[in-house]
């Protein structure tokens, strides 16, 4: 048997990686369909690029930034209570500064226990009418925002070398293990040829 047959494991292994390398690149490449013998060439993101847009709108408006979990986090009391502190610092500063300003003959009737039983009464009201508000709001949001078009719209247009700038960022080291496994497969693939090659030599 010829020691050229102990190459075969490295050059098997040159095939795996170079093959894995290609399918990567041909994922974004080329970026317009280009004919070659007869035969329709592009990328698989870019020629897929709407398909992918629209099943991604769908998932975002469906699963991800559903309106009723929208509507249920900015209605919650347990939220509400936490910017009740700002509010209420406004409406303290209206009574005591800007009413003065607005309304001097009135702020001079007013002292600080009215602003007080003010201040009390307003922030009840406020505390009940602000879930109703943000109920309210959330649904006119709803049906004024188009979030699967939006999301639609946004990764259509969506650069093609934009695209594989960011899936290159997040997947380096998986493309890259991607094109070690080729050659190692291919190695493998070249080793065993090598030695059914011997055995049938030696047979």
């Amino acid at each position: 048997m010829s020691y050229w047959f102990l190459l075969f494991p490295f050059v098997s292994a040159f095939i795996g990686w170079i093959t894995n390398w290609v399918a990567i690149k041909m994922l974004f490449h080329p970026r317009n369909p280009k004919k070659i013998l007869g035969i329709t060439f592009q990328g698989i993101f870019p020629k897929r690029q709407q398909k992918f847009a629209e099943k991604l709108g769908k998932l975002v408006s469906a699963e991800f930034l559903s309106f009723d979990d929208i509507e249920k986090k900015i209605s919650n009391p347990e939220n509400l209570l936490k910017i009740m502190p700002m509010i209420e610092n406004h409406v303290d500063d209206f009574l005591r500064n800007k009413l003065k300003d607005e309304m001097p003959v009135i702020s001079m009737f007013i002292g600080d226990k009215t602003i007080s039983n003010l201040k009390v009464m307003f922030m009840k009201e406020i505390e009940t009418l602000l879930p109703i508000v943000m109920k309210q709001y959330a649904g006119n949001l709803k049906s004024e925002l188009d979030l699967e078009h939006i999301v639609v719209t946004k990764v259509a247009a969506f650069s093609s070398d934009k695209l594989e700038e960011v899936l290159f960022q997040i997947m380096s080291k998986e493309f890259r293990f991607v094109e070690i496994i080729g050659a190692v497969i291919g190695f493998l693939i070249g080793s065993l040829q090598v030695v059914f090659t011997y055995l049938v030599y030696k047979g």
